[in-house]
């Protein structure tokens, strides 16, 4: 049982399915897609993701056809757009506020930090540290921090 490769995924929490995007990835490798499918929708229900949340998997494929696999949390993109309640970002994002595309606040940048620095790569990294991240790729998305929500600021 040796390490064979390793597969970097996009899978929705709690919905996954042996298809086409799955199989592409796990097929060469040999490995059961129905067996990872029905472990990833009960791990990803553990860790209390809501259903359809994209999550980044790295698997670990080993050479007796058995895998290994780690869930890390969603996309820092996928939170600021749920916290701001943006759909979709803007094709032009803009450093003016006049322009944002959305607001979030600093209450909301430090639950995504949270979120994120739950991650085997992040854990060691100061909460204050992922909260400067996450308000850059904010403003890279046009997406502006500020102390209340609302718009009549």
């Amino acid at each position: 049982m040796s390490f064979v490769r390793a597969v970097k995924l996009r899978v929705p929490a709690g919905a996954a399915r042996p298809g086409p995007a799955i199989g592409q990835s796990l097929g060469p490798l040999g490995i059961n897609m129905a067996e990872f499918c029905k472990k990833f929708n009960e791990e990803s229900e553990s860790q209390g993701y809501e259903k359809d949340t994209p999550l980044s998997v790295n698997l670990n494929a080993l050479s007796d056809r058995t895998f290994t696999f780690e869930i890390m949390s969603p996309s820092t993109s996928y939170l600021i757009k749920k916290a701001s309640g943006v759909e979709k970002g803007p094709n032009s994002p803009s450093p003016e506020i006049s322009n944002a595309a959305g607001f979030i606040t600093p209450e909301a940048v430090f639950e995504i930090a949270k979120v994120k620095q739950k991650d085997s790569m992040r854990w060691h990294l100061p909460l204050e540290s992922i909260a400067k991240s996450v308000v850059g790729t904010a403003k890279s998305m046009g997406i502006h921090v500020r102390e209340s929500a609302s718009t009549n600021d």
